[in-house]
């Protein structure tokens, strides 16, 4: 069988319902990527300054830190099913009330709406995942996770060039405002193909409240937490302002930066849908740390731009390098989500999914705080992105040291299940 079959036949294992949650999750996801990619700029052709966005952002992601954990303890043992309605319908409502508060300049209004708008995200954010585990068979759980990721990557693709071609065909009439909008509205839609998910849904084990701190592996789920950890604080320097990093410092505008993204994340799409293969064949240690490696040179790479910013190639490598690193980080994503959770067990897949949008969340609110402060204090790009340079090495050290330890977990249980198959010979060969 060729690499492309084996690639091929894994995804058609993924059962129906769990395709119609990813498509409800590539809708709620649309909004996600389509703010990523437009709302900073809205909000610079609003009159905000740098830190002025960032400390918006950080509301919406002060929300998820807070409320991940209590929604990750509430979610055991329950269906998941409401959630999913709440993500698709609440979304949509509070990116159109965040719209307008901005426009309108209603500070407090734009503030709640953002911390509502991250809440109502996380309702899909932490289930996704929990739900895949415990409705298709493991056989398919690598391909099902990798085309939860592809949301993602898939919407970037579809709203950049759609923006970019809009503002081709009426930059006055298509504005970054209208474009969200009318995402926003779009993202509705995510509600209808919830309803089609009408298995019955495999439920988790229920932990009593007044058991929580006995009913969980602690110290497992820390350890396989701190990667993320390290990693989420130095992507939370880059990634929510990288189309920032290209208009200030080489000044490229949102359409063309749209473009861009459209590029990359069609590069991201590939790379993650072939990702369970890459695993299977190669293992963690090259689906994760080599890819994640390479993806920290090519993020120097991308930072170090600035030294030399007024050179004419410089945006040419600028971008070389953020189309390169961007897919080589995002493929390895859905590996060591896959990585932790079974390192962790199926007693603690829950709240370790709650902790992770957790953690994601609350890093980049202090992030966004941080950076906010360090550009009020004049601080370059170059200076802060190369902090998530040296954080990034550290988180992937830390992955690499997991996997070690997964491995010998499943070596030595192989071992074990090889000594209890042979017992019966064994005292077959002492009978008379």
């Amino acid at each position: 069988m060729s690499p492309l079959q084996s690639v091929l036949n894994g995804y058609r294992q993924v059962p129906r319902h769990v395709i119609y949650l990813i498509v409800a999750q590539f809708f709620v996801q649309g909004i996600n990527t389509a703010f990523f990619l437009l709302l900073n700029y809205y909000m610079a052709e609003e009159g905000f300054a740098d830190y002025e966005v960032a400390e918006v952002l950080s509301y919406r992601f002060l929300a998820v830190f807070c409320l991940a954990f209590p929604i990750g303890l509430f979610i055991k043992g329950r269906r998941l099913k409401p959630f999913f309605y709440v993500a698709t319908v609440a979304t949509p409502v509070m990116s159109l009330v965040l719209l307008h508060a901005i426009g309108e300049g209603w500070t407090q209004v734009v503030n709640a709406s953002a911390m509502l708008w991250g809440l109502a995200y996380t309702c899909m954010q932490i289930t996704v995942l929990p739900f895949i585990l415990l409705n298709a068979r493991k056989e398919a759980h690598s391909e099902a996770i990798s085309l939860s990721f592809l949301s993602f990557s898939g919407t970037i693709c579809l709203i950049g060039i759609g923006n970019f071609i809009l503002t081709q065909i009426d930059p006055a009439f298509f504005t970054e405002k209208r474009v969200l909008q009318g995402i926003s509205v779009l993202g509705l839609t995510g509600a209808f193909f919830v309803s089609r998910i009408r298995v019955p849904e495999q439920l988790s084990q229920k932990v009593p409240f007044r058991k929580v701190l006995r009913g969980y592996d602690w110290g497992t789920i820390f350890k396989a937490l701190t990667p993320t950890l390290i990693i989420a604080v130095g992507a939370g320097f880059t990634i929510p302002v990288i189309n920032l990093f290209f208009l200030n410092v080489h000044g490229l505008p949102s359409d063309q930066f749209s473009l861009v993204g459209s590029l990359t994340f069609f590069l991201v799409a590939m790379t993650v849908a072939i990702m369970p293969y890459v695993r299977r064949s190669f293992g963690y240690k090259v689906a994760i740390t080599f890819f994640q490696s390479a993806s920290i040179f090519m993020l120097f790479a991308l930072a170090t731009t600035e030294y030399y910013a007024h050179l004419p190639f410089a945006l040419g490598i600028a971008i070389g390098a953020y189309v390169l690193r961007q897919p080589l980080m995002s493929a390895a994503a859905p590996m060591t989500s896959e990585l932790t959770m079974y390192y962790v067990g199926p007693r603690n897949q829950e709240i370790m999914s709650a902790l992770n949008a957790s953690v994601w969340s609350g890093s980049w609110f202090v992030s966004m705080k941080l950076f906010g402060w360090l550009r009020q204090m004049e601080f370059r790009y170059v200076s802060i992105f190369l902090i998530t340079v040296a954080m990034y090495i550290v988180g992937v050290a830390w992955y690499a040291y997991l996997i070690r330890q997964y491995e010998r977990e499943r070596q030595g249980e192989h071992s074990e299940g090889e000594r209890t198959k042979l017992k019966p010979v064994e005292a077959g060969n002492k009978s008379p």
